[in-house]
C-alpha cells in the first residue's frame, strides 16, 4: 500500500486558476470539440416556461431556417446546424463573428407534444415553443355547491 500526504498547494486549484479556466471556457472558446476533431460552437440560447409550454429562444444571426435541424427525442431536444461564412476567399483583418456548426442539447425534463411544436425564425432568431404534453400540465378543478 502506497500513502502520500495530502498536499493543498499541489492537489487544490487556486481560485485564480478556477476563475482562468472559467473565463476562457466561457468566452475565449465558447465551443466543443466534436469526436471527428471537428469545432462545434456551444448555442448560447434563452429557455423559459409557462404553464402549458415551454419556449427556447436562440440568436443565430446568417443562418437560414434550412441551415437549422431541430430533433425532439424523449425529452430531449437538439438544435444543430451551421453559419456560413458571409465571405470567403479574403483575407480578413478581423474575423470576430462567429461561423461554422454549433450545436445545443438540452433535457427538457417534461414530456411535450411533439405534434404541436412550432419553430419561427425572424430577424436572426430561432424561436421554438414546445407544447408541454396534456397530462403534465396544471388542472383546475372548479368547486360546485350543493
Amino acid at each position: 500500500m502506497y500513502v502520500t500526504r495530502w498536499n493543498p498547494n499541489r492537489d487544490v486549484m487556486s481560485l485564480r486558476a478556477a476563475m482562468d479556466r472559467l473565463l476562457e471556457d466561457s468566452f475565449v472558446r465558447p465551443w466543443s470539440t466534436e469526436e471527428n476533431g471537428q469545432r462545434v460552437a456551444n448555442l448560447p440560447i434563452d429557455a423559459y416556461s409557462t404553464d402549458n409550454e415551454i419556449v427556447v429562444m436562440a440568436a443565430v444571426p446568417g443562418a437560414r431556417p434550412e441551415d437549422v435541424e431541430i430533433t425532439v427525442e424523449g425529452e430531449t431536444l437538439i438544435i444543430k446546424g451551421e453559419i456560413p461564412e458571409t465571405v470567403e476567399n479574403v483575407n480578413y483583418l478581423f474575423a470576430e463573428r462567429f461561423h461554422g456548426p454549433f450545436s445545443r442539447t438540452l433535457q427538457l425534463n417534461v414530456p411535450v407534444d411533439v405534434e404541436h411544436i412550432e419553430a419561427t425564425f425572424e430577424n436572426g432568431i430561432l424561436t421554438l415553443v414546445l407544447p408541454k404534453a396534456e397530462e403534465v400540465r396544471p388542472k383546475i378543478i372548479k368547486v360546485q355547491a350543493k
